[in-house]
């Protein structure tokens, strides 16, 4: 990548459905609890996109952060997306799985002098400013406990085209600054896992959350220096309770009850903007998925942060 301010354009509309490149989506939850509607509307949404293009739709299970990964989560987010009609292709990808390929990457990051150690505390880090400041970069000798790995970002514009969200560009040395990809703790951070992940698997498309879109110039910028292809992003809106706050275990989010999974399915393809007929409430979650494929538009999901929407009863 380059060092100058210029855009780097990733994602051309001209790769969309080559026959080389064939679609592969993937839905890759956190098992820190059951799925909750939020969880729901992006494995629809995921699914249904993959689905309308023929194409391929995985689940991984981002399983790297055992202290908030209570036992039997994973289990049962798999029987919710099941009983839900939402049926993945292949095998589970389990992250706890492949620390190796993490640690081969984060080596070859380290063997292009593209990374550093870091041993700053957070009120440091606060205390320097919104970004963080690079005390570390140049440190002689590099600590060598208690540390994080953190990669250097540069003064380039990472630029790419939503399918949501249309074009959304971030320069990661003046907007996120040099972020970590191997916590103290020595567990493998997001960014870096998700990046291998989809490298390894294939992925084409990745259809998820708008919380997420910030971090995607991260993935970019790795993608980048591991020589790996690029998928295209789609990110939906967030779904939030009556105070403004995504649902999650945090805000105490409750689970999804797919035993009603009509409701659900039909109130997801509503707030993706695919106005289902009311008639469709009253069928099985089969023919509402295949209604969905069918009849799906990304161009029609709200290119909107955040949606409020009040949860099934």
């Amino acid at each position: 990548m380059s060092n100058s301010t210029s855009p780097v354009s990733v994602n051309p509309v001209s790769q969309i459905g080559k026959p080389d490149s064939p679609y592969v989506g993937r839905f890759a939850p956190s098992p820190t609890g059951p799925l909750h509607f939020g969880s729901v509307i992006a494995a629809v949404a995921s699914y249904i996109d993959a689905r309308a293009n023929h194409g391929r739709w995985l689940v991984r299970m981002e399983d790297l952060d055992p202290p908030r990964e209570p036992p039997g989560a994973a289990a049962q987010i798999l029987k919710q997306l099941t009983q839900l009609g939402l049926v993945w292709d292949g095998e589970v990808l389990y992250q706890s799985q492949r620390l190796e390929n993490y640690a081969q990457a984060l080596q070859e990051l380290q063997n292009s002098d593209l990374c550093f150690h870091c041993d700053c505390t957070r009120s440091k880090i606060k205390a320097s400013g919104p970004i963080y400041d690079g005390t570390c970069r140049h440190r002689a000798p590099p600590p060598a406990h208690g540390y994080a790995v953190r990669i250097k970002t540069r003064n380039t514009l990472i630029e790419f085209e939503d399918l949501v969200q249309g074009v959304y560009g971030q320069n990661l040395g003046t907007e996120i600054g040099d972020f970590v990809i191997l916590r103290k703790d020595k567990l493998f951070a997001y960014q870096l896992a998700v990046v291998v992940d989809d490298e390894y698997q294939g992925i084409t498309h990745v259809v998820r959350g708008f919380d997420l879109l910030d971090s995607t110039p991260r993935q970019v910028y790795l993608q980048g220096l591991l020589n790996y292809s690029t998928p295209r992003y789609g990110h939906i809106p967030v779904i939030v309770n009556e105070k403004g706050d995504k649902l999650s275990k945090q805000s105490f989010a409750p689970t999804a009850d797919v035993q009603n999974s009509s409701v659900l399915i039909y109130q997801c393809l509503a707030l993706l903007g695919q106005a289902p007929p009311a008639n469709l409430l009253n069928t099985v979650p089969d023919a509402q998925l295949r209604w969905g494929i069918e009849h799906w538009d990304i161009q029609a999901v709200p290119k909107l942060a955040k949606l409020p929407q009040e949860l099934p009863k």
